[in-house]
């Protein structure tokens, strides 16, 4: 079933050019058992605000993700009183791992829509130290639909294994291809301070890790993780007076195809496509014209899928993209340059929010060795729920192309 792009993306229903993200921070992350996920929140947003140069009292504007460990179903709210602000715009947004994008593509519309000036826009999970393994791997499975899957064994691991099967009998993908995917984000997080794991590994260590669920080993999977991750989004025309060198939204789009993986319209193109093509429509750019990346990699066969579906290669030529190292530094489109889920951090819904991060400090030159030289463009890709839930972020140095 193929999904139509709208062609209302440009003029005055575009947000492109209108915001910016004017600061970043983020908490500790990995195994922090010595904080909740209040506390791990308040040091991100204080990070944020340091880095910005503004102080609380002008944060009119927060947007979060719902978190596991801490489940507030107000957890916008929960978290201004903890920090102590009095918001006239809040939200707390879950569409799963694509929450990330979907909240600074929110909070661009509302600050365009002068429904805010400054937003927070926060993320924070404890769910390795917060949680059991046991209540970790629950928490997101029982999201998943209690009458017509969890009953026959899908969880939402096995979703996204179903997909990497079809890709592997249709491209001839192999799990050597998924396996690289591991090798070049673990060399990316050896070059990033804090990342929790940078010990090498090989193609054969990947593969010998042990099964999780078929065709992924353990080295496949992501991390589980605790962190929180903050920035503070403005209008552009604020965006000089604030101290770090701002970051314009320049482009947004969103697809949301299925809830049940059944009724997934394709098993090897998601709505990635979709929402790409809308936030490359309303940027004015094309694939091509991309610097740098950050791509959800909850698994090694996501990130090949989610290459050839943002239009970095042709449809079923991921495996050989990886193959050739197209995806770290000196190819086409350097990916996960901070190690991604795979291997830098993943607590949960905050996870892509790191994705960001690394994005934000690649456009502003801030990556030292890791650094993407003359990164002036870049996307951020998040999705999940088994690829239902899918949003694209373009950002750029400059406010217009």
């Amino acid at each position: 079933m193929a999904i139509p792009v709208s062609n209302a993306i440009a003029g005055r229903r575009s947000i492109r050019g209108q915001v910016a993200i004017v600061g970043a921070g983020r908490s500790d992350v990995g195994r922090v058992p010595d904080k909740s996920v209040m506390a791990l929140a308040s040091q991100a947003a204080k990070a944020a605000l340091a880095d910005a140069g503004i102080e609380r009292s002008q944060i009119d504007g927060v947007l979060t993700s719902s978190a596991f460990a801490a489940p507030f179903h107000r957890f916008s709210v929960a978290f201004s009183e903890y920090f102590g602000l009095v918001p006239t715009f809040s939200n707390t947004l879950q569409v799963s791992g694509a929450t990330a994008a979907t909240m600074f593509n929110i909070a661009a519309a509302a600050i365009a829509g002068g429904l805010a000036d400054n937003v927070l826009v926060l993320g924070a999970d404890s769910l390795l130290t917060g949680l059991s393994p046991d209540l970790a791997l629950r928490s997101m499975t029982e999201s998943r639909d209690q009458q017509y899957e969890m009953p026959f064994g899908i969880p939402v691991a096995n979703t996204f294994a179903m997909t990497a099967h079809r890709h592997m009998k249709e491209f001839g993908t192999t799990a050597e291809q998924f396996a690289k995917v591991a090798v070049i984000h673990r060399e990316h997080a050896m070059r990033t301070p804090g990342a929790q794991m940078t010990t090498p590994i090989t193609v054969d260590d990947v593969l010998n890790s042990g099964w999780v669920t078929t065709p992924y080993h353990k080295l496949d999977c992501s991390l589980i993780s605790d962190g929180a991750v903050a920035f503070v989004v403005s209008a552009a025309d604020r965006a000089g007076a604030c101290r770090t060198k701002p970051i314009y939204i320049l482009g947004a789009g969103e697809c949301y195809t299925h809830e049940h993986i059944f009724l997934m319209p394709s098993l090897t193109t998601t709505g990635a496509v979709q929402s790409s093509a809308k936030a490359y429509a309303m940027a004015g750019c094309s694939p091509r014209d991309i610097d740098v990346a950050g791509v959800y990699d909850c698994f090694t066969g996501t990130v090949i899928m989610m290459l050839e579906d943002l239009g970095f290669c042709p449809k079923g030529e991921g495996g050989r993209f990886v193959d050739d190292r197209q995806i770290t530094h000196g190819g086409s489109i350097p990916c996960n340059t901070h190690g991604g889920l795979l291997s830098y951090a993943h607590p949960g819904m905050p996870g892509s929010l790191l994705h960001f991060l690394e994005v934000v400090q690649q456009l502003r030159g801030e990556c030292g060795q890791r650094q993407v030289t003359g990164a002036e463009l870049g996307l951020v890709h998040s999705l999940g729920a088994g690829f239902a839930t899918q949003a694209t972020t373009i950002l750029g140095t400059e406010a217009t192309l």
